[in-house]
């Protein structure tokens, strides 16, 4: 145990101050190590039966704090289920530290019961696979384990952040006797925690003249949480100095009240002319909108595309240039001898858009997903975050939400898009925020219904609001015909998500019609724990009003 403490120390002294644990015997030595800090109060400690569902609930976590979490496993598949959330945290670089209990080198390639090639499952995703010591981790002096815990910590924050694994070997005995665990101490070793890294490679950040007439489309922010008010600051900073519009996605993070904003721009793209050759700036990834895509691959000006620190490729339509350094260092090297940037203009008087969905999506009868995308950004407290599912949920905030929808702090995990992990991702980010709302269909909070279990520690503030349309219905909306579209496609479960929460200890309720929705929101906001509403929509019917109201925008004042 003295070795497992010591490496936690370690971290400690980085800046961990919180860790998931799974069950095991393997990791019994991480797991006392990990109580006793917790008992000193040195270390934040929540426990986890599901390796998966945990590595979500840490990504969440870290995903609000912008520091890494630990996860700590046994051994054996308990490994292969952290790939999920390592595949998101490398994806959307967000910091993620893997301490996998392992077999000594002797038991390796022999037959050893739950001995498998662990230290491979995580690799390709991985920023960096570090090793303890073959023979176990207690073999190893001090000064190295501190060492191993610096790197690690190094490469979970560094350019990009991402996911980091270390593989660590345990030799019997693993579980000391009391007085043994009474007699471990905390070294005396002190290690500095590693400077932020810094890229020499990137070069001098490229020029826009903001005096020409150009563009911002705002993608869904993916840098480390605190270098989110630099990145507004600059952002509010170019567009009042621009005058450029702004075409912002829900999870752009953009600072309230952005000068530039288009209200309903996804419904009106095609009306939206620039001049032959106006320059496109791009931040981040692209929103989750093929309309936006072919409208891109129509501009004739230049595109450049600014990440927050990732280098690798972010431009599926390889039209843009790409600069790695953030925006807020790109607009620091940008030429403002004409001006210190202005006062910001207000929002853009709006189009005919909200009007036209307030009308549309009005407020009463049976409950339909555009007016849920719609009236909540409404409804619910300007400062309350949102998380929004990886399917349905983040496409229809971008398109029906409106203004009042960009200005809201989202959160959804597209790095690689799926549903794993929805409801363990959000149960770790109202663990840090607080009050947080999620909004997930039936089958991805199916998918993760062991999130349920971390709604009795701490009892985060979580409500979940989910869209029952009885299946995916995201398909609904592809051209696919077939006479099985059910049993192919979106695969409706006989669960009764109510029942499987409360069997959960977790209450809900069933909201009838749009009407009940305000008085719904105001039960599960009150709750102060995890509680659910469940809203059944009609995803065929949902399918067609959508077509319809795209219609409707055609003949909607224009953008500009």
């Amino acid at each position: 145990m003295q070795a497992a403490l010591t490496l936690l120390d370690g971290l400690r002294q980085q800046g961990m101050t919180r860790l998931v644990l799974c069950p095991g015997s393997r990791s019994g030595p991480l797991a006392a190590a990990a109580g006793l800090l917790a008992a000193r109060g040195d270390l934040a400690l929540t426990t986890a039966i599901d390796e998966r569902s945990a590595a979500f609930l840490a990504l969440g976590m870290a995903t609000s704090r912008g520091r890494a979490v630990a996860v700590v496993t046994t051994s054996g598949t308990a490994v292969a289920n952290l790939l999920p959330a390592a595949v998101e945290a490398d994806r959307s670089t967000q910091p993620l530290l893997l301490l996998t209990a392992d077999r000594p080198a002797r038991l390796k390639n022999c037959g050893a019961n739950q001995t498998v090639n662990q230290e491979q499952f995580l690799q390709s995703v991985c920023r960096w696979l570090g090793h303890g010591a073959p023979e176990g981790l207690a073999s190893q002096p001090p000064q190295a384990l501190f060492d191993l815990a610096h790197e690690a910590w190094r490469h979970c924050h560094g350019r990009p952040p991402g996911p980091v694994q270390l593989n660590l070997p345990f030799e019997e005995p693993l579980h000391g006797s009391p007085e043994d665990q009474q007699s471990v101490q905390v070294s005396g070793l002190q290690r500095s925690a590693p400077a932020p890294s810094s890229d020499s490679t990137l070069g001098a950040a490229p020029q826009l003249n903001p005096n020409q007439a150009g563009v911002v489309v705002a993608g869904p922010w993916r840098g480390l949480a605190p270098a989110l008010p630099a990145y507004q600051q600059a952002l509010r900073q170019w567009l009042a100095r621009s005058g450029w519009p702004l075409l912002a996605d829900p999870l752009a993070a953009i600072p309230a009240e952005c000068p530039g904003q288009l209200d309903g721009w996804e419904l009106q793209l095609d009306r939206l002319q620039l001049a032959p050759g106006s320059p496109v700036l791009r931040l981040g990834p692209l929103p989750a909108s093929r309309r936006l895509e072919a409208w891109l691959q129509r501009q004739t000006g230049p595109q450049l595309l600014i990440s927050e620190g990732e280098p690798r490729g972010l431009d599926p339509l390889g039209l843009a240039d790409q600069w790695s350094g953030g925006l807020a260092a790109w607009w620091a090297e940008q030429n403002q001898d004409s001006t210190v940037a202005s006062t910001p203009e207000p929002v853009m008087p709006q189009s005919g858009m909200a009007a036209l969905l307030r009308q549309r999506l009005p407020l009463q009868g049976a409950v339909n997903e555009p007016a849920l995308a719609h009236w909540l950004s409404l409804l619910l407290p300007p400062q309350l975050p949102v998380m929004l599912a990886a399917s349905s949920p983040v496409r229809d905030w971008l398109i029906w939400g409106g203004i009042k929808a960009q200005n809201r702090r989202c959160f959804s995990f597209r790095g690689a898009s799926g549903i794993d992990g929805t409801l363990s991702l959000a149960m770790g980010l109202a663990m840090e925020q607080g009050p947080l709302v999620l909004v997930t269909g039936d089958l991805a909070l199916l998918h993760d219904s062991n999130g349920w279990l971390h709604g009795a520690q701490g009892s985060p503030p979580l409500l979940v609001l989910l869209i029952d349309n009885q299946g995916g219905g995201i398909f609904q909306q592809l051209p696919v015909e077939s006479k099985q579209f059910d049993r192919l496609f979106a695969m409706p479960q006989r669960v009764n998500p109510l029942a499987l929460a409360a069997a959960h200890g977790i209450d809900g309720r069933q909201v009838a019609c749009l009407e009940d929705l305000p008085k719904a929101l105001e039960w599960g906001l009150a709750q102060g724990r995890p509680a659910l509403l469940r809203l059944a929509t009609d995803r065929e019917a949902d399918a067609r009003l959508r077509t319809q109201l795209r219609s409707a925008a055609q003949n909607a004042e224009p953008l500009l």
